[in-house]
């Protein structure tokens, strides 16, 4: 087991700190969460509450010795790593999701056994399951089984990739969300049947204690959901679809992070290192439709239709679902339309990521092919696409996206259909920005400031253009009306500023 490492820097670096600082009260209230432990030593799975901060009333206590509600009890033992996932989690002070509602502390074996894998499983009450274990391998029959689950309860699973190696179950199932641990050694994708895994990472030491990050940030965007910040439809924003489009597309990407069309995501980082506060900012930016649909010949040219609406904001996410039809006897790839304009901006380009994921339905083994492509929709000319043909999630990361128009499509192929008016629900989400770094002296002081949204951007510094070495600027940035803003004394040095993603 690795020592967890430092949670100040962690939080800062997965926008907990800066999301706090927004609204403190986003903390995972009232969600119920469950936490399965694999067993250290003899009956070792349990989290001490005052190792964690909190009152032994936010437990209880379950393996095949039975349930406790108070610490310590028969039930089992302390353990020391669920102590350090616990503190990740929901600790009091050092976790991203200390307000949630309850904790069903699970011996890990039990939990699989009388619950996951049952012929007929019960219904827990947790929506959001932390697994910081692993079954040593890609194992098919768990996966199934963690993905029906999920598929017929809406339970969000997170699970540890593994610390080395090939990937292993249940970081490898189609609906959980597999997380890596960045700056660490850390499993890595593809699965054996070629899919991306991870799905993201967080920082922690090893995945055992990254894993948690991601659990507690999915507990603070259900809750978000749950009392309308993406919106009236809480069914929707809290869909665990949706919650996961939102982790995805709202992580930041590491320097060397790479993807191809028919590999969505990158094979170490996933979709990049988490970050809930541009996930939250994504579910603010409220549940956005498609302007049309249209459809076309199987494998054909799909270019951007007739209307002239577009989404309500460059920011947002949608949750629905799409039909394949039959025409002439035939059934088509269907389209899902969403138009927005890039604004000129002074010259500078945006960014664009978008993020579509759909579950592998109960009892199926296979998934539905859905695709993602971005048009011009001025020229038709296509921009990029994410067509993975084994993957349930496609992502699209445009970093200099010009002014213009844009069709963001989601496609379901016809490949497959057997069925008429064949539907799958997906969830989408997508972010265009542009981050400008404005400047103003007022008499011995230079103000720099940039919006906070999205974040993980350093303000940097250097003396020279022509060989530039550019620095971290240490000081302290402060926050004034969702700007961030350092404030500088002026010098008669020459210096030049950026703003830099890792």
């Amino acid at each position: 087991m690795a020592r967890a490492s430092s949670w100040a820097g962690n939080l800062d670096t997965i926008g907990v700190t800066l999301l706090r600082q927004i609204d403190p009260t986003l903390n995972g209230n009232n969600i119920l969460v469950a936490q399965p432990e694999a067993l250290i030593a003899a009956n070792a799975f349990e989290v001490n509450p005052s190792a964690v901060g909190q009152s032994q009333s936010l437990f209880t206590w379950i393996s095949t010795n039975g349930t406790a509600t108070t610490f310590p009890n028969a039930v089992g033992v302390e353990s020391g790593h669920a102590d350090s996932v616990g503190a990740n989690f929901y600790g009091a002070s050092t976790g991203v999701a200390p307000g949630v509602g309850h904790v069903d502390n699970y011996d890990a074996d039990y939990f699989y056994e009388t619950i996951i894998s049952a012929a007929s499983p019960a219904t827990i009450a947790a929506r959001v399951v932390n697994q910081s274990f692993i079954f040593d391998s890609e194992v098919s029959s768990v996966d199934q089984n963690y993905d029906d689950y999920a598929a017929d309860h809406n339970t969000i699973f997170v699970s540890a990739a593994g610390n080395g190696g090939p990937i292993s179950s249940a970081a490898t199932s189609y609906n959980g969300l597999g997380v890596g641990v960045y700056g660490a050694s850390s499993s890595m994708g593809p699965t054996s049947n070629g899919r991306c895994k991870p799905d993201l990472t967080a920082p922690g030491g090893a995945t055992s204690f990254s894993t948690p990050y991601v659990a507690g940030a999915a507990a603070v965007l259900v809750q978000a959901a749950n009392r309308g910040d993406g919106g009236a439809n809480v069914s929707a924003a809290s869909d665990l679809r949706a919650i996961k489009a939102l982790l995805l597309n709202g992580a930041v990407k590491p320097s060397n992070w790479t993807n191809t069309a028919t590999h969505p995501l990158d094979l170490r980082y996933g979709a990049g290192i988490l970050n809930v506060f541009n996930s939250w900012k994504q579910l603010s930016g409220g549940k956005q439709t498609f302007a049309e649909t249209t459809s076309h010949v199987s494998g054909g040219v799909h270019p951007p239709g007739s209307s002239t609406n577009n989404v309500a904001s460059l920011v947002g996410w949608d949750f629905n679902s799409i039909t394949n039809f039959k025409v002439q006897g035939n059934y088509q790839d269907r389209i899902h339309h969403y138009y927005f304009n890039v604004p000129a901006n002074g010259g500078n380009s945006f960014a664009l990521t978008a993020t579509l994921v759909w579950n592998r339905a109960a009892g199926k083994s296979s998934i539905e092919d859905l695709n993602l492509f971005l048009y011009s929709a001025t020229s038709g000319s296509l921009v990029g696409s994410s067509i993975s043909t084994v993957d349930n999630v496609e992502h699209l990361f445009l970093p200099k996206l010009p002014t213009g128009r844009y069709d963001l499509q989601v496609m379901k192929s016809a490949s497959g259909v057997t069925s008429l008016n064949d539907t799958e629900t997906y969830a989408l989400a997508f972010e265009a920005f542009n981050l400008k770094l404005n400047v103003a002296r007022t008499d011995n002081s230079l103000v720099l400031s940039w919006p906070v949204s999205p974040t993980g951007f350093s303000l940097q510094s250097s003396t020279n253009l022509s060989l530039p070495t550019w620095g971290n600027v240490v000081t302290p940035v402060t926050i004034t009306n969702n700007l961030n803003v350092v404030t500088l004394s002026t010098t008669n040095a020459q210096r030049f500023f950026r703003l830099q993603r890792p």
